[in-house]
């Protein structure tokens, strides 16, 4: 599967907000994911790429939830023709290519496990939009596959 427009990954992260977790109880993936991004935000402003990675992984569980082992993966696999390389390296849970500097991973993870028990308004989806759309844009840009390979971020929007 290919995510191939911000409206389509919009109603996936919508859908994780209606999803179960196997033997009931709502699944927290979509407040997990807005609490991770909203950290990302704080912590890293100007890297927009690093807080869309912190939201988009929440589809994972949605699209294969049978498949834990491999759900990192083909999340990024879903996610790298709308949202670029790095992206899908940071879902993936790899450092991105050429960029052994980029602590970017590190920061994921931390702000993943802090948002699986901090409590705070993260706000709402719909906040998202535009930086989505500002990543994928960005990516789809000709020069922009080199621009990742590089390990180069977005400026602050």
């Amino acid at each position: 599967m290919e995510l191939r427009s911000v409206g389509e990954l919009m109603g996936l992260l919508y859908a994780c907000r209606e999803a179960a977790v196997p033997g009931g109880g709502p699944a927290d993936g979509h407040g997990r994911a807005l609490r991770t991004a909203a950290l990302l935000r704080r912590t890293r402003p100007a890297d927009k790429e690093l807080q869309v990675a912190g939201l988009v992984t929440a589809v994972g569980g949605l699209l294969w939830p049978g498949d834990p082992e491999g759900r990192a993966e083909r999340t990024a696999d879903a996610v790298r023709p709308l949202l670029g390389e790095r992206v899908a390296c940071l879902v993936a849970r790899r450092a991105p290519a050429h960029a052994p500097a980029d602590d970017g991973l590190r920061r994921l993870r931390e702000a993943e496990e802090e948002g699986r028990t901090a409590v705070f308004d993260a706000g709402v989806l719909e906040d998202w939009r535009t930086v989505l759309e500002l990543v994928a844009a960005r990516n789809s840009r000709p020069g922009a596959g080199d621009r990742a390979a590089r390990g180069h971020h977005l400026p602050g929007a």
